[in-house]
């Protein structure tokens, strides 16, 4: 059996692509906050999201995920209040950063497979009316860098260099990828 270690609906429509039996698992584990660097930060809580579940049931396929947002080495994680949110997307206005995808699958022998997409998004210019009515909308109360690619920020954003389903938080490609070097077809799972 395949289990997501994640409670994300935009993960979950994401791995659907690649897998039609798999089942939900949320993981229970406290990311790590530390001064790795951002992609190898990613990775790291994404393979302590798949432990955690992966420990709770042995012998099977476990996929983590976690994604950040990152400018000029800074961290922008999922924001603490609308205040932190309005911060966040003030910061990030008229400016290029970097969306961060760790991955972990953890097989049912216990071997663990890492990887990491990284995309580039150019956000435009946004006024401090338009971050307070997107903020207003609760949408980014729950995303890292306060915004949801696929939502009410597509407005904000000019162009994006890699891997849109990155910025949503699974970078398909990379997965299937990745599943392939671990052995796993998912077509067969």
């Amino acid at each position: 059996m395949i289990i997501l270690a994640s409670g994300s609906p935009r993960r979950h429509e994401l791995l659907k692509k690649l897998c039609s039996n798999f089942k939900i698992e949320v993981s229970d584990a406290v990311e790590v906050q530390n001064n790795l660097e951002p992609k190898l930060l990613a990775v790291e809580n994404a393979k302590i999201k798949a432990k955690a579940v992966a420990d709770k049931n042995p012998g099977n396929i476990v996929i983590g995920a976690d994604t950040i947002v990152v400018l000029n080495g800074k961290i922008f994680g999922k924001p603490k209040n609308s205040a932190d949110a309005e911060q966040m997307l003030a910061e990030l206005a008229d400016k290029k950063h970097e969306v961060i995808s760790g991955i972990a699958i953890i097989c049912a022998d216990g071997k663990i497979f890492t990887d990491f997409e990284v995309t580039e998004v150019f956000f435009g210019e946004m006024t401090a009316e338009e971050i307070k009515n997107y903020v207003a909308t609760g949408e980014p109360l729950d995303k890292s860098g306060s915004y949801a690619l696929q939502g009410g920020a597509t407005k904000f954003i000019e162009k994006i260099h890699g891997d849109w389903s990155n910025v949503v938080g699974l970078p398909v490609y990379r997965l299937k990828k990745l599943a392939q070097s671990a052995g796993i077809n998912f077509e067969e799972s």
